[in-house]
Order: structure tokens, then sequence, then C-alpha cells
């Protein structure tokens, strides 16, 4: 028991440094690249956290196969370098029955990662775009960076100099719409949006500015004052796109009959069914000379498993397109690496193993 403790508990504490790792890595980029949009103004800098987090199970399920198995080649590696794989085998310990004890965290991260694919990921894939549509759908200024031109929706462009009143009031505003086939400019000195109390609807009230309505290629324009001027804000709907099948959830995919859910559905269960074979080649590949160190196997425990994940997305994309019957699927990919880690557990360890 305590053998099989500290085994178990070597492998999770690498496993959950690697996944910090890469979690830091993964989540960094991308927190830039929203926070680049964001200051583009395509959302309000507010939605950042918020989307990271809809996005999270996401990042999970294709960084925590990585991270067990990275960890499972460091922690096994480790025994070896200090000469206490040699003195397990030597109490009994086969690679066959090391094996079944690594199954133990194996087990734990596949749990996590079903959740994730199976429930979590679509989940917040949905929600991610739900609240990035219903923002959109708004249509107010918390989005407007001052001294830019921006569109807001239903072919609105519009420039403020500056914000005002938490970004509810555009100053020095200038908008530019189309109307009936008429190029219509407003210049005003303020803008903001209000609801009508009455009909409930929302309409943008300018301030103390001038309305052109110009025609291309005629020379005339029709020019009016105004002290306040109100146009009305038709919200566009929230909605979802259908055609993403990563936003489906899993029992909706089961009940659909054709390549598209087909592939998504195989993809998701494959993430999972991928962690014991990654066991099975971590086993063989995390046998070191003392002498190489124990990154000896990284790099090609780490390119073996780089092309396990992108055959699988490469067969689901040809599943979705329809190259590939949904019957073979990805299967043959799962038992391509099934008998490449029993045979290098066979090679490596021969009758030893068997045992």
């Amino acid at each position: 028991m305590i053998i099989f403790r500290y085994l178990i508990r070597e492998i999770l504490i690498t496993m959950l440094a690697v996944t910090a790792v890469l979690v830091l890595v993964v989540v960094g980029s991308q927190f830039i690249r929203f926070f680049s949009d964001a200051a583009d103004g395509d959302f309000p800098i507010t939605l950042v956290g918020n989307m990271m987090i809809y996005q999270l199970p996401s990042f999970m399920q294709l960084i925590l196969p990585m991270a067990f198995f990275l960890g499972f080649l460091m922690a096994f590696g480790q025994l070896y370098l200090n000469s206490e794989m040699t003195v397990l085998q030597a109490c009994g310990y086969s690679p066959k029955r090391l094996f079944k004890i690594a199954l133990w965290p194996c087990m734990l991260t596949a749990l996590i990662v079903g959740l994730c694919s199976l429930w979590l990921t679509p989940a917040g894939m949905s929600g991610n775009t739900r609240m990035l549509n219903e923002q959109a759908s708004r249509l107010d200024f918390s989005v407007l960076t001052p001294g830019r031109f921006q569109e807001i929706g239903q072919g609105r462009t519009v420039y403020a100099a500056s914000l005002g009143d938490r970004n509810s009031t555009l100053h020095n505003v200038f908008i530019s719409e189309e109307h009936n086939g008429r190029r219509v400019i407003s210049r005003a000195e303020t803008g903001y949006q209000y609801t009508s109390p009455t009909t409930n609807a929302r309409y943008l009230q300018l301030a103390n500015g001038y309305r052109y309505e110009v025609t291309p290629g005629d020379a005339s324009a029709d020019k009016m004052q105004f002290s306040t001027y109100s146009s009305l804000l038709k919200a566009n709907p929230a909605s979802i796109d259908d055609d993403d099948l990563s936003m489906v959830p899993t029992a909706q995919l089961i009940a659909m009959d054709n390549h598209q859910s087909s592939g998504e559905l195989q993809f998701r269960v494959s993430i999972i069914l991928m962690l014991p074979i990654l066991a099975l080649l971590g086993i063989s590949l995390s046998k070191v000379n003392p002498r190489q160190g124990r990154f000896a196997t990284l790099l090609p425990a780490l390119i073996l498993h780089i092309i396990y994940i992108l055959s699988l997305i490469t067969a689901n994309n040809m599943i979705q397109a329809g190259r590939l019957s949904p019957w073979l699927g990805m299967w043959p990919i799962h038992l391509v690496y099934l008998l490449l880690g029993w045979w290098l557990f066979r090679r490596t360890f021969g009758r030893q193993g068997a045992r």
C-alpha cells in the first residue's frame, strides 16, 4: 500500500506541475488574443474574464492528456534514474503490476477529461457564443474606443471624441448609416441611448447637431439642423450557430444521425480513450538509462502524442466532410497506437513484463 500511494503521488504531482505550466502558456496566449480583440472594440473588456472561464474546459480536455503522458514519463523516468525502479522490481513489482498501479491516476484523469469533453466544453462554448451575441444585441457603447471609427451594428459607423457617464454618453459624435438607399451622416455634440417607458423600444438620441442625407453620385444633399434627434435602435436577436457542433450537447449528438455529428461524437470519446493507450506507451518509453538522463525519451514521446492528436483531428474533419466512413472513423488510429504500445512493452520488458 505504501508503494502504491508513493507511485500515484509521484505521477499526480508531476502531472499537476506539467498541467500548471501548459495552462499558463495556453491561457496566457488566449488571454492576450482576447485582450487585443477587446482593445479593437470587438467586445467590452469586462467580458474577457467570463470568456476565459467559458473556454477553460476546451483547453483542459486537450492539456490534461498531454500533461498525464509527460507526467507519467517524468515520474517513472526519475524512478529509473534513482535506481528505485530496480529496487521495486527486485521486490516483486513487475512492469505489468506497475502499469496496473498507473491506471488509477489514468482513470482519474480520464474522468476529468470526459467531464470536460462530454459536458463542460459544449456548455462553455455555447455560453460564450450566447454571451457575445447578447452583448451585440444590446447595441450599447461599452465597446467604443474614443477617437476611432467603429461599427455598432445595423450598418452604423460611429466616431466619438470622448465618452462620459460610464461609457453611456458620446461627446462630439459622428454617425454614418444607410437609410432607404441614401447615406445619412449625423454630427452632434452629445449622444446617448434611452428606452421608451411606453413601448420599451430603445433609441439613440443626439443633441445639438446636423443631419445630412446624400445619394452616391449626386452632388446635392439634404441638410437638417436639430436640437434633439432620435433614431430607433433595433437589437439583433441573440443566436447560436447551429452548424458549430462543438456547442451541441452530447445527448443531442447521439440522437443526430449524420457524418458531422458522428465525427464530433467520436472525437469527444477518443480524447478519453487515448489516455489508457498513452499509459501503455508511457510504461515503455519511461525506461531510461541513468547515463541518458530523464529527458532522453521525452521528445520522441511528445512527437508520438502530437501525431496521435493530429490524426484524431484529421479523421474528425474527414468524417464531417464525408470523406471517411463513420463506421471506420477514428478506431484504426487507436488500434495502431494500442498495438504500438503493446509491441514496445514486449520489446522493452520481454517476459519480465508479463509477470
